[in-house]
């Protein structure tokens, strides 16, 4: 998570959205940098809204804009698997290493999940609080220009990302039957990522207990 205090702007860090190349870029102008551990790195906006939100509020003052990053489902999905099928991840109880992509998905939408498909969800994350809080804008993953434009019209200096921990592609093939339960079970998640406009504006969602 960074803060921009000067310019009343907190960018949170959805996993696997390029965080860790957005936190490289806007450092110089960050106030405030969350890199460790990885649950405040990765703060969601219920956990903003609880711990980080007052003390922000207070120090620089209400009318703060919060930012977010989100990837299309499928690729999301993809990029944990692969992250967790590197060479290091060998040996460990969760690494993919030895499962297709078809079947990480299949146990990422059992009921009970395993450790290896336990990665939560972008919608989950994103879900707006009771009390209002919410992102306010949030920019698709694969049009990274329109952040940029956002970010250089707010900064006033040009913003360039560098690949940052990005695992080698591969085919993520799925049966239609694993693709339909996938959108079934995580429709909030499809939901959210089609409604977002390049300006950033979108339709927030509630998440409904997962369908079994």
């Amino acid at each position: 998570m960074l803060v921009f205090s000067k310019h009343k702007l907190v960018f949170l860090s959805v996993p696997k959205t390029g965080t860790t190349a957005y936190q490289q870029a806007l450092a110089p102008f960050a106030s405030m940098i969350i890199s460790d551990p990885p649950e405040l790195k990765h703060a969601p906006v219920f956990r903003y809204n609880r711990f980080f939100r007052p003390a922000l509020e207070k120090f620089i003052g209400e009318g703060l804009d919060v930012i977010a990053v989100m990837r299309e489902p499928v690729d999301w999905l993809g990029s944990w698997y692969r992250y967790r099928k590197r060479p290091f991840m060998d040996g460990k109880p969760n690494s993919t290493a030895e499962l297709s992509f078809d079947a990480f998905v299949e146990a990422y939408v059992t009921g009970k999940q395993p450790g290896f498909a336990r990665v939560g969800s972008q919608s989950k994350f994103l879900e707006p609080q009771r009390n209002g809080t919410a992102a306010t804008h949030v920019f698709r993953y694969e049009d990274p220009q329109a952040l940029h434009g956002f970010l250089e019209e707010r900064f006033g200096h040009a913003i360039a990302t560098n690949k940052v921990n990005r695992s080698e592609p591969e085919p993520l093939d799925l049966r239609p039957q694993t693709l339909n339960v996938l959108r079934r079970k995580y429709a909030p998640d499809f939901e959210l990522y089609e409604s977002i406009e390049p300006n950033g504006k979108y339709a927030p969602v509630t998440v409904p207990s997962p369908v079994n």
